[in-house]
């Protein structure tokens, strides 16, 4: 069956300031995230959690990514992306990892963006307000440090002992002021190759 729902909740931060000075540019941070039954809840160790992340994973893959398009604007805007489950306390780790470590939940959203990133990701476990957080790095290139962020926030309620929190999230811009180069200036300072990909 489809996942249930009990509510979304779209986070929404934009920095005009940091460090004291005007940013060129305000970076805009979006989290859409989804409270949801966690269909493996009261059941012992399930074995085989194939079935439930078919049933589940693609439709919180539609709609959050939905959520996201839809405050940023268009698909093309979204510059950092990543996603984050946190798992209430009578659920494994496992529970959270299974809903969005699949291609049936991140592929809706990769493509929706035109990524060629792998979505950065953190699986936790918590009770209510727990924190959320939702590592992002640039959609087309990893290296790109500017792009490395994290979005914060907590649900009041959620999740509760038998609860996902699933979430997405999207940067619009950088850090304000990065300064520290891209992983590249690394690579080349210790002599690596960066012409080649799989040196990188």
């Amino acid at each position: 069956m489809p996942a249930v729902i009990r509510k979304t909740l779209l986070h929404v931060e934009t920095t005009f300031i940091e460090g004291g000075k005007a940013a060129p540019q305000p970076l805009r941070l979006i989290a859409a995230a989804a409270v949801v039954q966690n269909p493996w809840a009261g059941r012992g160790f399930v074995e085989d959690l194939r079935p439930e992340i078919h049933d589940v994973a693609p439709g919180l893959g539609e709609l959050l990514t939905k959520m996201i398009i839809t405050e940023a604007g268009s698909g093309d805007a979204v510059e950092g992306y990543g996603k984050s489950g946190v798992v209430g306390l009578n659920g494994e780790v496992e529970h959270a990892s299974a809903l969005i470590h699949t291609l049936r939940f991140g592929n809706h959203y990769r493509e929706a963006v035109a990524a060629k990133s792998y979505l950065s990701f953190c699986n936790t476990r918590g009770g209510a307000n727990a924190p959320v957080m939702i590592p992002l790095m640039d959609k087309n290139d990893a290296g790109r440090r500017s792009h490395y962020l994290t979005i914060h926030f907590a649900v009041p309620d959620a999740p509760a002992p038998d609860e996902i929190v699933v979430a997405l999230g999207a940067s619009i811009g950088g850090r304000p002021h990065h300064r520290i180069g891209d992983r590249y200036q690394d690579l080349k300072e210790l002599g690596h190759d960066v012409s080649n990909p799989a040196a990188v």
